[in-house]
C-alpha cells in the first residue's frame, strides 16, 4: 500500500525486476510505477510475447529503415498507439523522435503525458538502439 495516498496509480513488481535490500524482490509504486509501465510497453517488441503478441510497440520493426522525417513520424505513431492501447492510466500529451547526438545508431524518443487520476504532467526519455548490445554510455554490454 502506498503510504501517500497515491494508491490508485497501482503498485508492483519494480521494472527491470531486481532484488531489494532484504533479498525479495523490489517493488514501485505512484509515478514511478506508471514511468515503468510505459517503459516496459516501449521495450516490448509486437510479436514478442508468445501469449499475447499484440502486447508491446511497433517501433522495434523501424529500426532498420532509412533515417528519415518519415519513419521518424511513423515511430511517434507506433509509440502513440502503444500507448494508447495499453496504458490506460494516461493521455499522451506529445512523442517526438530525435537523432541521438551522443550515441551513434539511436533514435531517442521523447514521450509527454499526463496521468489521468491527478493530472500530474511527466516525461519520458526512451532509447531505441539501432545497434544490439549498445548500452546507455555508448559501450557494448
Amino acid at each position: 500500500m502506498v503510504a501517500d495516498g497515491r494508491e490508485f496509480l497501482g503498485t508492483g513488481w519494480g521494472f527491470p525486476i531486481a532484488p531489494s535490500g532484504n533479498g525479495g524482490l523490489a517493488w514501485s509504486s505512484g509515478e514511478r510505477k506508471v514511468a515503468e509501465s510505459i517503459w516496459l510497453v516501449l521495450s516490448t517488441a509486437l510479436g514478442e510475447r508468445v501469449m499475447r503478441p499484440l502486447v508491446g510497440c511497433g517501433a522495434h520493426d523501424r529500426l532498420f529503415a532509412p533515417d528519415s522525417p518519415a519513419t521518424r513520424a511513423a515511430i511517434a505513431e507506433d509509440v502513440l498507439y502503444a500507448l494508447t492501447t495499453w496504458e490506460p492510466r494516461i493521455d499522451v500529451l506529445d512523442v517526438q523522435v530525435q537523432a541521438s547526438d551522443d550515441i551513434g545508431s539511436t533514435l531517442v524518443v521523447f514521450v509527454d503525458y499526463q496521468i489521468r487520476a491527478n493530472n500530474a504532467i511527466h516525461n519520458l526519455v526512451y532509447p531505441l538502439y539501432a545497434v544490439e548490445g549498445m548500452s546507455a554510455t555508448g559501450g557494448t554490454d
